[in-house]
Order: structure tokens, then C-alpha cells, then sequence
């Protein structure tokens, strides 16, 4: 056979990225439906356990503090700098020179990530005033329990780096399923191990929840390298190429997550200074909208990201940019009836998930209306995602980097224009107008740099549009019907968001289905397959 691209027959070179691309986003996006499903649980246990109340506050503070130090040092490297280099030693070189460089990171994340959190023992203090000055304003006893909180939780850094690392070397070999269940075993770690202790640890339940979570999480990753055949051999060289590569690839990388630090940081400061309740409330929001962001976006664009880099080191930019659309349009077919159904049924939602003991209805008013805004956020974070990941694949971390501290500044201007009026609901806007701006500036970038950015969205764009408007108003109905015939409870929350929710997506998928939409069928025939395959098996 002709090595020629042009003797390659197009149905062939079109149906195998395809199928390995939902395959790969079906298998992301099970496990990440287990891990959300489980972070449900784990924030029903929370609002059971102690509500929406002042110390869920600091606890919420004190635990973003590892996630933030995570997101820094390894989770904006995992995607931009980590699996693409990981993946060309994957594909190009030996696995025993895999294995080494595998063995040099962990050796050097593994005594860095330690140094770090002997530091957070002893400015734990200091980052709780930065963090949540505002509790000096309701109440100053949560400034003091937020400070032991963090030190507490500072392990944390260290289980959740390492296990990064891990997830990064599974990712460039292509093994997607044991990373994808990792979410699923950190929530559980609250989920079993808070209501065992709550009655005598109190809100420090929750640290052990989490402590316990992140160590299974690492032992799963490391089951799963081993079972590779990755030797996993601490190993000390800091001049290897590999790590001037992922330095290079990581530097734009990291000058824009420090400026998205400091939006953090200035967001939990104003949000601490509006009540003390304000920093649970957005939390409960912010499970809910982020619940369909990892099952869809997250999981299509980490499916995308090895084959985006490959087609990119191959010099194949039709190759690349059919990739890149098909993620772009997998992801808008599924987000767009995620977020009709959050903004259609927050308050039935909210109700069922989580008021119940601590968490009251004047909580899940609170909550619906951040959620609201949210969703507005979420389908802009949606599709900005894949054009993230778009850029990583080409080695160019240094415009997303860009784009992120112009959206930053984005996000200070409104948020200083509007908390002011709106209080946290302000907080909330300038961060749904952060991710706005910062998903039209790459789309335009894409536009500019790779192109056939109409066709990447497809001709099926206003098919989506009249088909979630006709779903919103079957779902509309539903909700009027069920006010009308069920008291408010229980009963009517149910069938409220399984009835009526249920109906509106039969009703988009059957109209996408009619219309002949080619993202569904790829999608409903890789399951089909995958289904089958495991039939046969």
C-alpha cells in the first residue's frame, strides 16, 4: 500500500479519528459521570451535614487552597505542557525512555509538592487573611478556623499533584479509564468517611473526607501504571530534555495562572465580605453548572488533545482541523440541553439535591439564582474548552495564557462595577462575563490562526437552536402541567425535573435525530459499538 496521504481512502481517514475521538470522550465521560455523580453525593452530605452555613464557608476556602495550588503546578501543565510531551515519548521512543521520564517527574513534583506543604503549615494564617479577610466583617471566629482548616488540608497538595502526574502519563498512553474513574474515588472519600465522623470531628470531617479521597485517588493512578508495564523507579535529572520542553511549553502558562490566582484570590476576599453564607451558596451553583462541563467539554477535549497534537507534529492541518471541529460540535450538541435544563429547573433541582436539615429554602433560593447566571458562563466555558486544548496540541501555550489575564481583567472591572448593587449575584456576573470574553477572543484567534471556523461549527448550528427552543418549551409545559396537578414536595420536584426534563430531551434528541444530525449518529454509534464490543466479550 502507497504510503501517499492521497491514496488513503477518505471515508477511512475521516471514520477512525472520529470513532477514536467519541470513544475516547464516551470512556472520559462515563467516569466523569461517576465522579460527578459522586461530587453530587459528596455536596448533598455537605449541605446535610452542616448546611449552607459560615463554616462550609471556611471549609470552601480552605480546600480551594490545594485545587488552586494544583490547577498551578500541575493541572494547567497536565493539558498544556504535560501530555503532549508525554505523548511524543508515548508514540516515538521506547517505552523504557517513557518510563524514565515518567520516573524523573514524580521524583521532582514528589520533593517540590513536599516542600510546599511543610510552607502552607506555617503561612496558613496569612493565606486565610488574603483569602477570606471578609469574615473579620460577620464573624471573626471563621478567619481563625479557616487558617487551621487549610493546614489540615495541605497534604492535599501533595496526593492530588502526584496524582496529576500519573493521570498525565495514562492520558499520552491512551488509557482513559482508570483516569476517568479517579474524580469518582477522591468524592467518595467525603461521601463515606464525613458522615462516619462528623459527630466528633465536626467540620474536620470534611479535611478527612478529602485527605482520604486523594489517597485513593494516587494508589488507583499507580495501580493503573503499573498494570502498563511503566516501571515507576524514583529517578533524579533535571537537565533531561523532556523537562526544557514541558518548562517552555508551561511558562506562558503559568505567568497567566498567576494572574487567575489573584482573580481567585479577589473573589473569595469580596465574596467573604458580602455574608457569610455567600461562599457556600456560589459553591452549591458551581457544582451544579460544572457537572455537565466535565462530563462534555472536559472529557471531548482531553479526548482530542492526543490526536490534535499528533496531526500537528505530522503536518496534517485538515487532519487537525476536522478534529477540532468534530470536539467543537460534539460539545455544543451536548451542552446546549444541559444548560436549558439547569436554567429551566435550578429551583426544582437544588430543592432535591440539597434542602434538607441544615440547608433551608431561603438556601435554594440563593443558590438558583447564582445558578442562573452560571449557566450563561457554562456554554461560553463549553466551547472554549476544545480551543484551549486547540492551541496546547500546536505548542502555543502563550496566546491562551494571554487571553486568560485579558479575561481576568475582564473579570475585575465588573466585578468592582457590580457587587457593589448585586452583592455575590455581582461576583457571579463578572465571572459569566470573564468566561464570555475569554471564549469570543480564542474562537477569533482559531479563526485567525487555523481557520474553517464555520465549518468546524457546522451547518447544523441553527438545527441545535430550533430544537432546544422547541425541548425548553415541551419542558416549560412540563413544569406547568406538574404545578397544576401536584401539590409543591417531593413528588412534584421529581417529576418536575425527571418528567418534564425527561420529555425535553427525548423531544431534542428525537428533532436532531430527524434532522439527521452527523454528531449524534457518530456518537450513538460509538456506544453501539463499544456496547457490542463488550457483549461479544
Amino acid at each position: 500500500m502507497s504510503n501517499a496521504p492521497q491514496e488513503k481512502p477518505p471515508d477511512r481517514v475521516a471514520t477512525a479519528p472520529a470513532a477514536n475521538l467519541a470513544v475516547g470522550a464516551g470512556l472520559l465521560a462515563l467516569g466523569s459521570a461517576a465522579g460527578r455523580v459522586l461530587g453530587l453525593a459528596r455536596e448533598m452530605v455537605i449541605a446535610a451535614l452542616f448546611g449552607a452555613t459560615g463554616e462550609v464557608s471556611a471549609f470552601r476556602v480552605a480546600a480551594q487552597v490545594p485545587v488552586l495550588l494544583y490547577d498551578f503546578l500541575v493541572g494547567g501543565m497536565l493539558s498544556a505542557a504535560l501530555v503532549p510531551v508525554l505523548s511524543s515519548y508515548a508514540q516515538l521512543r521506547a517505552r523504557q525512555e517513557f518510563a524514565y521520564v515518567v520516573g524523573v517527574l514524580l521524583t521532582l513534583f514528589g520533593v517540590g509538592l513536599g516542600l510546599l506543604v511543610l510552607a502552607l503549615q506555617w503561612a496558613a494564617p496569612q493565606l486565610a487573611w488574603l483569602l477570606a479577610g471578609g469574615f473579620d466583617r460577620s464573624d471573626p471566629t471563621l478567619l481563625d478556623l479557616t487558617a487551621r482548616l487549610i493546614r489540615w488540608t495541605a497534604p492535599a497538595v501533595w496526593l492530588l499533584g502526584m496524582a496529576g502526574l500519573a493521570t498525565a502519563a495514562l492520558h499520552a498512553l491512551q488509557r482513559f479509564s482508570f483516569p476517568a474513574l479517579a474524580t469518582a474515588v477522591y468524592n467518595l472519600g467525603i461521601v463515606l468517611v464525613a458522615p462516619l465522623l462528623a459527630p466528633w470531628l465536626g467540620i474536620a470531617a470534611l479535611v478527612a473526607g478529602m485527605l482520604a479521597g486523594g489517597a485513593a485517588q494516587l494508589a488507583v493512578m499507580v495501580v493503573d501504571l503499573r498494570r502498563a508495564g511503566i516501571d515507576l523507579t524514583p529517578r533524579l535529572r533535571v537537565n533531561h530534555p523532556a523537562l526544557r520542553r514541558i518548562f517552555f511549553l508551561y511558562a506562558p502558562i503559568a505567568g497567566g495562572l498567576v494572574v487567575s490566582l489573584g482573580q481567585v484570590t479577589l473573589d473569595r476576599r469580596l465574596a467573604s465580605a458580602t455574608g457569610e453564607q455567600s461562599i457556600a451558596w456560589m459553591a452549591n451553583a458551581t457544582t451544579l453548572q460544572q457537572m455537565p462541563l466535565g462530563l462534555i467539554s472536559v472529557a471531548v477535549s482531553l479526548a482530542a488533545l492526543p490526536q490534535l497534537s499528533r496531526y500537528h507534529a505530522v503536518g496534517d492541518p485538515e487532519g487537525y482541523r476536522a478534529t477540532l471541529g468534530r470536539g467543537l460540535r460534539l460539545v455544543l450538541l451536548l451542552i446546549v440541553p444541559a444548560a436549558l435544563l439547569l436554567w429551566l429547573m435550578g429551583e426544582p433541582l437544588t430543592r432535591l439535591l440539597f434542602e434538607r436539615a441544615r440547608f433551608t429554602a431561603a438556601d435554594t433560593a440563593q443558590v438558583t439564582a447564582a445558578l442562573a447566571v452560571y449557566v450563561v458562563g457554562m456554554l461560553f466555558a463549553a466551547v472554549d474548552y476544545p480551543l484551549n486544548f486547540a492551541f496546547y496540541a500546536r505548542n502555543n501555550t502563550w496566546l491562551p495564557a494571554t487571553v486568560g489575564v485579558i479575561s481576568v481583567g475582564i473579570y475585575v472591572l465588573c466585578a468592582l462595577l457590580l457587587m457593589p448593587r448585586l452583592g455575590y449575584l455581582g461576583l457571579v456576573w463578572a465571572d459569566t462575563a470573564k468566561q464570555a470574553g475569554h471564549a469570543l477572543i480564542m474562537l477569533a484567534l482559531v479563526a485567525r490562526q487555523v481557520g474553517g471556523v464555520a465549518a468546524m461549527l457546522g451547518p447544523n448550528l441553527g438545527r441545535l437552536g430550533v430544537a432546544a427552543a422547541l425541548a425548553a418549551g415541551i419542558g416549560w409545559a412540563g413544569m406547568q402541567a406538574v404545578a397544576h396537578w401536584l401539590a409543591p414536595g417531593l413528588v412534584a420536584d421529581l417529576a418536575t425535573v425527571a418528567g418534564a426534563g425527561g420529555a425535553s430531551l427525548v423531544v431534542y434528541l428525537l428533532l436532531l435525530h430527524r434532522a439527521r444530525v452527523p454528531e449524534l449518529t457518530l456518537l450513538t454509534g460509538a456506544v453501539a459499538a463499544r456496547l457490542g464490543r463488550r457483549h461479544t466479550a
